[in-house]
């Protein structure tokens, strides 16, 4: 008979090292925390602040999958993500802080089956989903832009804006969390607050669908003359707001000055972010998110050099204008190339900076341009920034 024999004392080693790593064991075991006491633990988020930044994510390599991220912007430190689904564009923030809303599309096999469409509402604080609403399974998942879905002046209602490829917008009412109704909007996209229950789409031939929401929640629509030459010198869809006055700017970098009610539109006359010289060297401005405010009145543009219908195209420089005077006031040169920029609402605001192809996260001072901190690995396509 062959084998190893093992004498008595070796037993007995065997046998005690046997209860030594037992007990090892146990003693790891017993150090892990168990949540049947307890339960599970929830990190709680502080009260969100005027240097907090919401970075979306389509994902464009997993579109089933969108994200945002949270980021502070006076540390640079990582605070949290939502999951928010199948073609994201971006979170809203309601005014109060104590919830945020997201757009969401979800499929019964994850990337095929029975699509459903929600606004998803969360807590702000633990970013735990607090509630669904269900609407219409036509929300357009079109490279994001800001106007897909906004918020009215008194945070009632949610406009979407629906393409499938009839457009409409659905109205969703945030007080009740009950879907409303859904408005045509033939030929007209988007939406574009005006005032506390009014608000444009842009049309095609360069007119604006002008929307009054009655108190029952019915929408009423009248179209006003054309405002844009999109023939001549289309303007871009990505408009930031001061006031009741909303400014586009069109491929070549002119800026029009929309004002309108929910009858009537007029648009000032333009103006140029560039010189005459200035144009003929290719400067124009470009990217996602390529224009933004600050609470000063100040107009911030992500510009570059490239040819004719470049306006998408990314930049390493932001012009800051005065609204006023339609001068030029500063000129930022940014460390890395920009598809998107954001500047927060306060007094002393910072200025955000990402590119689609690199997630860096790039924190400037607004007033002097000095890069403050970076922030690498945030998300993997990411589009759209959202400030408090």
């Amino acid at each position: 008979m062959s084998g190893t024999c093992i004498s008595g004392r070796g037993r007995r080693r065997a046998a005690l090292a046997a209860l030594l790593l037992l007990g090892a064991t146990a003693a790891v075991r017993a150090a892990l925390p168990s949540d049947t006491d307890k339960g599970p633990s929830v990190a709680v988020l502080g009260e969100p602040t005027k240097h907090w930044v919401w970075v979306n994510d389509f994902v464009f390599p997993h579109m089933a999958d969108g994200v945002a991220m949270l980021v502070d912007g006076d540390t640079g430190r990582y605070l949290g993500t939502l999951s928010t689904g199948w073609g994201f564009a971006r979170v809203l923030l309601p005014r109060d802080g104590k919830l945020i809303y997201s757009p969401e599309i979800y499929f019964s096999r994850g990337t095929r089956g029975v699509r459903s469409d929600v606004v998803t509402i969360y807590d702000a604080h633990t970013l735990s989903p607090v509630k669904e609403i269900q609407i219409p399974p036509k929300r357009s998942a079109n490279m994001p832009m800001m106007a897909n879905a906004v918020l009215t002046d008194d945070d009632r209602y949610m406009l979407i804006y629906n393409f499938t490829p009839a457009q409409s917008v659905s109205v969703v009412d945030m007080k009740s969390q009950t879907f409303v109704r859904e408005v045509e909007t033939p030929g007209c996209a988007l939406e574009y607050p005006t005032g506390v229950h009014t608000f444009f789409s842009i049309c095609g031939d360069g007119a604006l669908s002008l929307a009054q929401i009655t108190d029952s929640g019915d929408v009423t629509l009248t179209r006003s003359a054309p405002v844009f030459s999109p023939a001549k010198d289309p303007v871009t869809e990505r408009g930031v707001r001061v006031g009741k006055t909303w400014y586009f700017v069109s491929y070549e970098g002119q800026i029009h000055a929309v004002n309108a009610d929910a009858t009537e539109a007029s648009a000032e006359a333009g103006w140029w972010l560039t010189s005459e010289a200035e144009r003929k060297q290719g400067w124009r401005p470009g990217g996602a998110q390529q224009l933004a405010v600050d609470s000063h009145s100040h107009l911030y543009a992500l510009m570059h050099r490239g040819g004719p219908e470049t306006h998408k195209d990314p930049g390493k420089d932001v012009w800051v204008y005065d609204i006023a005077t339609h001068t030029r006031v500063q000129q930022i040169a940014l460390s890395n190339l920009a598809s998107s920029i954001q500047l927060t609402t306060d007094d002393k605001p910072l200025l955000f900076s990402i590119f689609i192809d690199k997630p860096v996260l790039d924190i400037y001072d607004a007033a002097d341009g000095r890069l403050l901190r970076s922030v690498d690995q945030v998300g993997t396509t990411p589009t759209l920034l959202v400030t408090p």
